[in-house]
């Protein structure tokens, strides 16, 4: 028990620490990145403000991940209740994750789908939520996501699939490489198959909708 409390508290420490240095510093390295490098995936990566990214990526990746970023507080109720609806009803159980979740989950916690990581998940999404504003997570979430074997973060991407800066993507590009976020390792968006395609076309579609104020930033005010 001595243990257990021990490892909890450098835990809280280090969640604590991160979550103040983070809303200002650059993220280093995650804990999937690391993973990877030592599975020997490589590490391609660089760090990009948010002013220095495609507005279509940033719209592309809204529409996509987190319709709802700009009205919700970390937790989109909404996205959580029709997929608990779909799953008792006999459907695929999926996803409900917020940008907020994802780049909390990123950022502070191991690879995996096992019921402590998706609790500490949820946990790490509130403080995440009050300490950083929505244009802090999006930039961090677009600098840490995993877009290929190696590949991490918007100008990382835009470089490996379309051989382009980040803030050069068009807006198909930015579609293709938001519909490949799911499985970043299987498909690509550089030779992107039929269900990428389309998944891109829809995504296209719904990111004109998407507002952004000045220098890409989210939720701009009326």
């Amino acid at each position: 028990m001595r243990g257990l409390a021990l490892t909890l508290a450098i835990f809280v420490a280090l969640t604590a620490t991160g979550l103040l240095a983070f809303r200002m510093l650059p993220v280093p390295i995650t804990p999937l990145m690391l993973v990877r490098l030592i599975q020997g995936e490589g590490l391609a990566r660089d760090w990009t403000a948010l002013d220095d990214v495609s507005p279509a990526l940033v719209r592309a990746v809204i529409a996509s991940e987190d319709a709802r970023f700009c009205s919700h507080n970390g937790f989109d109720w909404v996205e959580i209740e029709e997929a608990w609806t779909t799953w008792r009803t006999g459907g695929r159980l999926r996803g409900a994750s917020t940008i907020s979740m994802q780049t909390a989950r990123s950022v502070f916690l191991w690879p995996g789908r096992d019921p402590l990581r998706k609790g500490l998940e949820a946990v790490l999404t509130v403080p995440l939520e009050v300490l950083w504003p929505k244009r802090r997570i999006l930039e961090v979430y677009l600098n840490v996501a995993e877009w290929g074997p190696g590949v991490y973060g918007a100008q990382a991407a835009a470089r490996h699939h379309f051989d382009r800066d980040a803030a050069a993507l068009d807006g198909r590009q930015a579609a293709l490489l938001t519909a490949i976020l799911p499985a970043p390792r299987s498909w690509s968006a550089a030779r992107p198959g039929s269900h990428v395609r389309g998944v891109a076309g829809t995504i296209q579609a719904r990111a004109r909708q998407v507002p952004l104020g000045d220098n890409n930033t989210p939720c701009p005010r009326p």
